[in-house]
């Protein structure tokens, strides 16, 4: 019997899951987290094989949960609406065993657990086409400034904190912009995360 766990924020997609699992002869949910604290904790506790993992849930995501269980001995398969490729090279990192988009078809989730089971690792085709075709544009100096920049710091702040003039700081600012096609910060910080390039 395959053990599995669920995370999942959405309680009614959480029990549709745990419905549609159930029905499964040689599956069967042993415990079912509405976040990725919950879910770690879960794993330590019931020693699942397989943990179906959301990503974008309260307090821990499911990629932090999934970097934090990694070497555990439980397979994680993400299961999000976000084809994101910072998302998934980040998923890919922490060792997932699968990548599967919510608007797939249902027997494709079980299939999913059983080639996990077996050792096989199963990613969602359009997030590996897309991982392949964007790359995150920027330098390490600039992704330094954006993360400053995130943080709420001023460009004299930022400056004292890289031991750079202010001047510099703006020079990597209109860089940053230019480079994820933006107008200002704001639009900057937000594109920067949809692509999911935060580390």
């Amino acid at each position: 019997m395959i053990k599995i766990v669920i995370a999942e924020d959405q309680k009614m997609l959480l029990g549709a899951l745990s419905a549609l699992i159930d029905l499964e002869e040689d599956m069967t949910v042993v415990g079912r987290a509405g976040n990725g604290e919950e879910a770690v904790k879960l794993v330590r506790q019931h020693k699942p094989d397989i943990c179906i993992m959301d990503i974008e849930m309260p307090g821990k995501s499911g990629l932090e949960a999934a970097e934090e269980l990694k070497g555990f001995g439980c397979k994680v398969i993400i299961l999000t609406t976000f084809a994101r490729s910072g998302y998934f090279e980040r998923a890919l990192k922490a060792g997932v065993y699968g990548y599967m988009l919510k608007d797939s078809p249902s027997d494709e989730l079980t299939s999913a657990i059983r080639s996990a089971m077996s050792g096989k690792r199963i990613y969602a085709p359009e997030l590996v086409d897309e991982v392949y075709s964007e790359e995150n544009p920027l330098t390490d100096r600039e992704n330094e400034v954006l993360v400053l920049m995130s943080e709420g710091k001023s460009t004299k702040e930022i400056a004292s904190n890289l031991f750079i003039t202010t001047g510099t700081v703006r020079n990597y600012v209109s860089s940053i912009l230019d480079k994820l096609e933006v107008s200002n910060r704001i639009e900057a910080i937000t594109r920067f995360k949809e692509k999911g390039w935060f580390k």
